[in-house]
């Protein structure tokens, strides 16, 4: 069972349109485009090679070697006992296969995503966000690379779903676990300070430590993650992955800023997002609606400042963005948002930025663009202080009085 509404507003004729049984043609065309675009990856070069990099992590600690001296594996200790299971299988069969359970994952994250908003996976809704997503370079980017941002993309949704119940421990758990894989979601920490929920948060910080230093006490030179690895992450890696880099503090200067002010401009805007997402959450309203966006605003000021950011990092929010849509005053509901994702539809050319190498400027408008919709929406339906003066014992308002008066009370 959900948790109650607290006040938020009933679902219009579009909501109820938009959530309502999809036919059973149109469900399978959409599963059909979703299930294409992950299949035209088996005949791209270099398939899975995110994966494969955490995969020969697993294989070096079975050899005997230390996973951290491949300068490529970026992750926890803790990834490498998860890909263990990965490593008896050739590099030819993980070609095929990490494709598809990429997208298996993106698509359980989705579910749960409709979920939050009480919505069916057989929904209208459902079938043209399998079939947007299909269409959605990011989805395309993430199932190519086999990159395990997609664990984040489950843990997220499924977060905030046993939040929204009331499982708040739970979904800290959740979220430790997602971390001691790979680190996308530590921004959502936040959301359990901000929430006051201190054993959830206890849960989250003290799984991946637990986890991380249990599993770099079973791996040769575990050190080398503090001195060769994070330094190499701090840097912003090096210049094979610069150019796909769509942070601020990456982007900015490839267009002439210098990079000692594109820092301070992305902290800014970091801080200036962390400080709407704070407010976002003070207001209140649908339960639902309130820990999506207040999650997405958390997840987006990293983003901006974090580097790497990459193009398949929004996969972690856009589902539950888009499902939000039947909410009654969300920001996905505003023509800016869909404006922000647009780019990044598969097929459109868009001149000097069809390379791959310039993608990151179409990256960094749909990050900031996000951004900007969700803190623009959260910034105008703030509460406003009315002020009132006292004449005679009566209060009077200095703003417009909608309520008719009584002729004898303007005596």
């Amino acid at each position: 069972m959900s948790a109650p509404d607290d006040g938020s507003p009933s679902r219009d004729g579009f909501a109820r349109w938009i959530a309502g049984r999809a036919s059973w043609p149109v469900r399978a065309a959409a599963l059909l485009v979703y299930v294409l675009s992950t299949g035209r990856m088996l005949g791209v070069r270099r398939a899975g090679m995110d994966n494969a990099v955490v995969v020969r992590a697993a294989r070096a600690l079975l050899d005997g070697g230390s996973p951290y001296a491949d300068k490529r594996f970026l992750y926890l200790p803790g990834a490498v006992f998860a890909a263990l299971p990965q490593a008896p299988f050739g590099d030819a069969t993980l070609s095929r296969v990490v494709p598809f359970a990429t997208a298996a994952l993106v698509l359980a994250g989705v579910v749960l995503a409709l979920r939050i908003f009480d919505i069916r996976a057989d929904s209208r809704l459902a079938a043209a966000l399998t079939a947007g997503l299909g269409l959605f370079l990011p989805f395309q980017s993430i199932v190519h690379l086999g990159n395990w941002t997609a664990a984040s993309a489950v843990a997220f949704p499924a977060a905030l779903l046993l939040a929204l119940r009331g499982r708040w421990t739970a979904a800290g758990v959740t979220v430790g676990l997602a971390v001691a894989l790979k680190p996308m979601l530590v921004p959502l920490l936040l959301l359990f300070v901000l929430a006051r929920r201190w054993r959830a948060l206890a849960w989250a910080v003290a799984l991946p430590t637990a986890i991380s230093l249990a599993a770099a006490l079973a791996m040769p030179r575990p050190g080398l993650f503090l001195t060769k690895t994070l330094p190499f992450l701090l840097h912003g890696q090096d210049d094979y992955a610069a150019p796909f880099d769509a942070s601020w503090t990456a982007v900015l200067p490839r267009l002439g800023v210098p990079h000692h002010l594109a820092f301070v401009l992305a902290a800014c805007a970091a801080a200036a997002v962390l400080a709407v997402a704070r407010l976002r959450w003070r207001q209140g309203g649908d339960e639902a609606l309130r820990l999506v966006e207040c999650g997405a605003l958390l997840m987006l000021a990293a983003f901006l400042v974090s580097r790497p950011s990459f193009l398949h990092y929004a996969l972690v929010i856009v589902p539950a963005l888009v499902a939000s849509v039947v909410v009654r005053g969300a920001a996905a509901r505003s023509v800016w948002f869909w404006m922000a994702l647009l780019p990044q539809l598969a097929g459109v050319a868009w001149p000097e930025l069809g390379s791959a190498r310039r993608h990151a400027f179409k990256d960094i408008v749909m990050f900031t663009g996000m951004a900007t919709v969700l803190a623009a929406d959260a910034w105008r339906s703030r509460p406003r202080t009315v002020r009132t003066v006292t004449v005679s014992g009566a209060v009077y308002s200095l703003s417009s009085d909608p309520a008719p008066r009584d002729p004898s009370e303007m005596r």
